[in-house]
């Protein structure tokens, strides 16, 4: 039977898997979870859920967190060739424009969901100030690396040794 009846209304079962298999194929095509809900005039938060829901294990092994980091870019392109699978840097402007321009419970939502992400996670390498990355490693599982980049509280962005930071991916490696 390709319907069933819940409450007043018909629901189309192979509808609904329809959807959720166009849904999968063009995330796997590489569109990001909102160029997906845009073409499928669906809400981004259903695709997140949906896929939270059939994850077995995220592929990730190691995450990095960092901020203020002068020098991100390079810093993000060079973990990636190293293999890190989860890479959240912001420069200290960043951070100020997310602290500016959301309301207290957005920013607590978006902090909580990036933690959650992050505590999918093997190994996370923290950068951050002494009295940051102290408090993220209480807030996360497995294997926290602390690299500080300074006395809390920083307010400018801070140059990180990208060889350092490589030097602990690859003693997580081997």
């Amino acid at each position: 039977m390709d319907y069933i009846r819940v409450g007043d209304k018909v629901i189309s079962i192979s509808k609904i898997n329809n959807t959720i298999d166009e849904i999968l194929e063009l995330r796997c095509k590489g569109y990001s979870q909102q160029e997906v809900a845009r073409i499928l005039n669906i809400d981004r938060t259903f695709i997140s859920r949906l896929e939270s829901i059939g994850e077995i294990r995220r592929g990730g092994n190691i995450a990095v967190v960092g901020f203020p980091i002068a020098n991100k870019d390079e810093l993000e392109r060079e973990l990636k060739k190293a293999g890190a699978d989860f890479v959240f840097l912001l420069t200290e402007q960043e951070r100020q424009k997310i602290v500016r321009e959301q309301n207290g419970l957005d920013l607590v939502n978006w902090l909580l969901e990036i933690i959650s992400k992050v505590r999918k996670y093997q190994h996370c390498i923290i950068l951050a100030s002494n009295i940051r990355s102290k408090l993220l490693a209480t807030l996360l599982d497995g294997h926290v690396y602390i690299m500080d980049i300074g006395k809390s509280p920083l307010k400018e962005d801070v140059y990180v040794d990208v060889n350092s930071v490589l030097r602990i991916i690859e003693m997580i490696k081997n």
